[in-house]
């Protein structure tokens, strides 16, 4: 559960904003003042801190500077609660570490937009940093190679937003691509404009590469499904490692049996499973995906679109299937969002 320390010497707002983020499902901590804020962060270690500025012992500059001299505790996201609104204390907050500022008084849902966006910006740090150490100890397990050195150099990362294509069907190939954040689906398309999701990628994946190896255009196309930043290695700094180092080879010789593996068991489900066991099976393969570690209940923002397309029906037969799901209490399913209640449910369906 995501820990939050609220530290405030206003009983009555100490009390009231604790109470609405613990019904939001934080776990909260609070303290009186700038003090017990910094024994109480020492203890748990919070996952984001909100603090009011003008406290008595210690006020919330006071507090901000100690964590930031904490190894623990500095990168800490931090936003000050306040009814200071000069332009100056704005600017001597944020150059001193803060994240953002909550002014008095505020509504429960400025209060909570401000916690989600700071919560999914450090989690898109998060997956970066994850993504490029994978990268890199994947570097590391093929060193030697001088043309790795110049693939490790010569990488350009692009920020591509949300339902971007990325590489289209029929179009030749000029990059093996590698997510350092974000998710993207390969999908295939008929005659008639129908989409068929035949592959799910996120941070720390390569893809684009079965065009590369076997020298054809793409049979396939790319597009994301949240903003995403890929870096794209030059297909001649590919093929060299390819051909020159034995570990690199093997290694994507590895990811394409693995996917040959998996679009064999997509066209089973399609021939012969239920339309409701394919719709568990799409949800089983998501979580199983894009579950975060330390996460108990798998949700993930996806339109009834996109789901349609991996399961392989239409987006009206997907939404009746996961309104009898929800009526089940297998899942809960609002708009551009999925939250699964029972994966054991949802697996005794497949099974």
């Amino acid at each position: 559960m995501i820990k939050i320390l609220l530290v405030e010497d206003s009983p009555e707002i100490r009390e009231n904003t604790a109470e609405i983020l613990t019904l939001a499902g934080y776990e909260v901590y609070a303290a009186s003042n700038g003090r017990e804020g910094y024994e109480t962060a020492l203890q748990q270690n919070p996952n984001l801190i909100i603090c009011d500025i003008m406290m008595p012992v210690l006020d919330g500059y006071g507090l901000l500077h100690l964590l930031s001299k904490n190894e623990q505790l500095k990168n800490t996201p931090f936003i000050f609660l306040t009814a200071k609104t000069e332009r100056s204390d704005f600017r001597k907050g944020m150059e001193m570490g803060a994240d953002d500022y909550i002014t008095k008084p505020f509504t429960d849902v400025e209060l909570m937009n401000a916690i989600d966006s700071r919560l999914r910006k450090e989690s898109k740090i998060a997956e970066r940093v994850q993504a490029l150490q994978k990268l890199n100890g994947f570097f590391e397990s093929i060193r030697g190679e001088e043309t790795l050195k110049e693939l490790a150099t010569s990488n350009v990362v692009h920020t591509y937003k949300k339902k971007q294509l990325v590489f289209e069907e029929s179009k030749s190939p000029y990059h093996l691509f590698y997510i350092v954040s974000g998710k993207v689906r390969i999908f295939k398309m008929n005659d008639y404009g129908k989409e068929l999701t035949v592959g799910l990628y996120t941070a720390g994946d390569f893809f684009g590469y079965q065009a590369l190896l076997e020298n054809t255009v793409y049979h396939e196309s790319a597009e994301t499904l949240e903003e995403s930043e890929i870096s794209c290695i030059g297909r001649t700094d590919f093929e060299n490692l390819v051909y020159k180092n034995k570990a690199v080879a093997q290694k994507f010789i590895r990811l394409l049996a693995h996917d040959v593996h998996e679009n064999e068991d997509q066209l089973i489900n399609l021939a012969y499973n239920s339309l409701r066991k394919r719709v568990a099976e799409a949800i089983l393969t998501l979580l199983s995906k894009f579950k975060e570690e330390g996460k108990e209940n798998f949700s993930m923002s996806i339109s009834r679109e996109d789901l349609a397309h991996i399961v392989g029906t239409t987006t009206e037969s997907l939404i009746r299937t996961l309104s009898d799901f929800k009526d089940e209490n297998i899942i809960s399913a609002v708009p551009g969002n999925i939250k699964v209640l029972d994966e054991s449910k949802l697996r005794n369906i497949i099974n």
